[in-house]
């Protein structure tokens, strides 16, 4: 959807993710586990 300074900002139907990017660095295991349980949520 946008990128905010090091967030990108991600929209599937109401909800809304916000991700933070970093380049070369990896996402925290808690980010990833919490950004898969939003998306199963809403298919």
């Amino acid at each position: 959807m946008r990128t905010k300074g090091s967030h990108r900002i991600y929209k599937k139907g109401k909800e809304r993710f916000v991700i933070p990017f970093h380049s070369a660095k990896n996402l925290h295991p808690k980010i990833v586990k919490r950004l898969f349980e939003m998306i199963e949520s809403i298919d």
